[in-house]
């Protein structure tokens, strides 16, 4: 049975108490943007990435491989470029009321992302989120090379994020909240005690019983046993 949150009488998940972790996608999920897609249009290669990352992100593409192959496409863009994309970047609505709900009940809350660390970083901090995972980009001489360094969070590294914390917290995964809308986050989403498809691609509405299909975080407040801080 599918459970939609922005419909009148949404079923609340957490029938006791409040979720002592959430964790949430960024691109398209906490924010409205997909960064990725930003930094390429200062390199001209826009509508190349926007088509591999829709194609990624409906589960289509392999999602390591889809990543490198878009990263290529930076190569020669100055290291200025994450200000400027910070500055642009648009939180989605409802995503502070949420962070602030979820702090107002003693939880927690993090983010893993596919995007990348420069910008992810400082988001996270002037929001006050607690944790956060990304890509980082190889930078040489004041340029993108077009390389990615270390790890690539992948939709299992999504859910060795949303573990570890919730071990660090001593939080059950029980109560635990994971939030996204690309087919790289189901398996987070399947892994918490809670899982919400936001905005999802087709492919991810059809594995993942509890949607959000309003571009408003805070519709997820109330039913998450939650108050408004």
């Amino acid at each position: 049975m599918t459970h939609h949150l922005d419909e009148p009488g949404a079923p609340l998940l957490f029938t006791s108490g409040a979720p002592g972790l959430v964790v949430t996608d960024v691109d398209s999920t906490l924010i409205t943007q997909e960064v990725i897609e930003e930094l390429a249009e200062v390199a001209g290669t826009r509508e190349r990435v926007a088509e591999i990352t829709s194609r990624a992100m409906n589960g289509e593409l392999d999602f390591a491989e889809s990543l490198r192959e878009r990263v290529a496409t930076l190569r020669g863009v100055p290291d200025s470029v994450f200000g400027d994309v910070l500055a642009s970047i648009t939180p989605t609505e409802g995503a502070r009321e949420l962070i602030d709900a979820v702090h107002a009940a003693g939880g927690h809350f993090g983010v893993v992302s596919g995007g990348f660390e420069e910008v992810v970083a400082p988001l996270a901090a002037s929001l006050g989120i607690d944790f956060y995972a990304a890509n980082r980009l190889e930078v040489e001489d004041g340029v993108l090379t077009g390389r990615v360094l270390g790890r690539i969070v992948t939709s299992q590294v999504k859910v060795e994020c949303l573990r570890e914390w919730a071990s660090s917290l001593g939080v059950p995964m029980a109560r635990t909240v994971a939030i996204g809308d690309g087919a790289n986050d189901i398996p987070m989403m399947n892994e918490a005690g809670v899982g919400i498809a936001f905005c999802a691609k087709p492919a991810v509405r059809e594995r993942v019983s509890v949607q959000l299909n309003v571009p408003d975080l805070s519709l997820a407040i109330t039913p998450l046993g939650l108050s408004r801080a």
